[in-house]
Parts: structure tokens; sequence; C-alpha cells
């Protein structure tokens, strides 16, 4: 099996999956699939996206500054799912659609001011550390804290707040995943109850997206189970 075999076959598979989930808790909402693509060539995208993949997602400044100039005549969906150093924002603003770890003011109105006026509004959601793990970016769980950014970011009208985000605890148990991403599920109501007009939760990756689908995911960030293993030794990211 050659590599475009293989990602073709990994990504129909995984958007297999999807579909069951969502028909085994008979869901309407539908769940978009971001590809995660870090660390991989740009070969790897453009087979997707021929497949039809159109929503890819990056970590890395860098790497994404390198993608979105080498694939700039497609009609891909940016996502950045990695943590945004302040004096890296604007390649981010500039060309991304979507960004889903906004965890301060400061990236927020970063953002906003770098975000040209030509563009409709960058679609934004608030990262939550939803398991307070001391290594992760997001906001805690508070409510207060979260509505705080959340009115923040309403002021920008060059973002648009879709929602929230979250990266689960790793080696998690099913019951321990169902309790992050049901808390995610409460937050979220918080927030549409404190006004806001939000309606995405990014959550689920390759390990755990079936636990959050049926828990409310909206997004679901895939990466090894469509690219496969990550080398991250032979890549100048950090």
């Amino acid at each position: 099996m050659n590599n475009a075999d293989f990602l073709i076959r990994h990504w129909q598979q995984v958007l297999a999956d999807i579909t069951s989930v969502r028909q085994q808790i008979a869901a309407s909402q539908p769940v978009q699939l971001i590809a995660v693509s870090k660390t991989f060539p740009v070969n790897d995208i453009a087979t997707l996206y021929q497949a039809g993949q159109r929503d890819f997602g990056e970590n890395y400044i860098q790497e994404f500054s390198e993608k979105t100039s080498f694939l700039a005549d497609l009609d891909i969906v940016w996502h950045m799912i990695g943590h945004i150093q302040s004096n890296k924002s604007r390649i981010v603003a500039e060309r991304a659609q979507w960004v889903h770890t906004i965890d301060r003011e400061k990236i927020a109105r970063r953002l906003h001011e770098q975000r040209p006026e030509h563009l409709t509004p960058l679609n934004v959601c608030i990262e939550v550390n939803i398991a307070a793990e001391a290594n992760k970016h997001g906001i805690s769980t508070d409510s207060a804290e979260l509505l705080a950014l959340a009115t923040t970011i309403s002021t920008l009208p060059r973002l648009k707040l879709r929602g929230l985000m979250c990266v689960a605890k790793a080696n998690s148990t099913d019951i321990e995943l169902r309790q992050q991403f049901n808390q995610m599920q409460t937050l979220l109501q918080q927030l549409r109850e404190g006004g806001f007009a939000v309606d995405v939760l990014s959550m689920g990756m390759s390990a755990d997206l079936n636990t959050a689908i049926a828990c409310g995911a909206t997004h679901v960030r895939v990466g090894s189970a469509i690219f496969g293993q990550r080398n991250y030794a032979e890549t100048g990211n950090n």
C-alpha cells in the first residue's frame, strides 16, 4: 500500500467511525473532522484535500506559515490548535480561519488588531484546561474566568466567539473522559445562559473521539489515526 492509499484508507475509516457513533446516539448535530497535519508534509495534506478533506489543524506557527504559503492556491480551512505566543500571532491572524486556543485576553486582542479588515471575523474557541494539568494551557473551569474572557472577546468585532476547546487528560478511563467532556458541555451551556451565541465544542482526538462525540463534540481533531505515528525527532518544531 502506497502512502496516498494509506492516508485515504485511514481518513475514510475515521469518517466512518464518526458516522457510526452519531448513528448510535441518534445525533442530529454534525461533527466536523479536523485533520491534524502537524509534522507531516504538504503532500499528505494535498492528498487528503483531493479526496475531499478541507479542514486541517496545525500546532506550530512556523510550520503553519510554511504550509499555508505552499498550499495558498487551495481553499483549505486552516485551524490553529496550538499555543500562540503574542510575538507570533500576526501570521495566524492573517491566514487562519479558526483559532481553538484562546486562553488570555492579550492574545485575543492581538489577533483582533492583526486580523485584516477585508477578511471575515476569525472564528475562535476558548481553551479550557479541563483536567487542571500544570503542563497544559487553557483557562480554569471557573465560571467567572470563562465569562470574563468571553465578554472581552465579544467586544472585538474581528473575532467571533464560537465555543470551547479542551484536551482531555492523557490515559483517562472512559468514565474520566466522560466527566471531563460533560463538564465542557456544562461550561458551554453556561456561556449560552450568559447570552453568548456559542455552538462549538472542540474536543476529542484519535484516542478518544468516540467518547467525545457521544458527549457532544462538534469538532474533533484527529492526527495519528489518519496520518500515522509522528516522529518528532525529525522536525525542527517546538
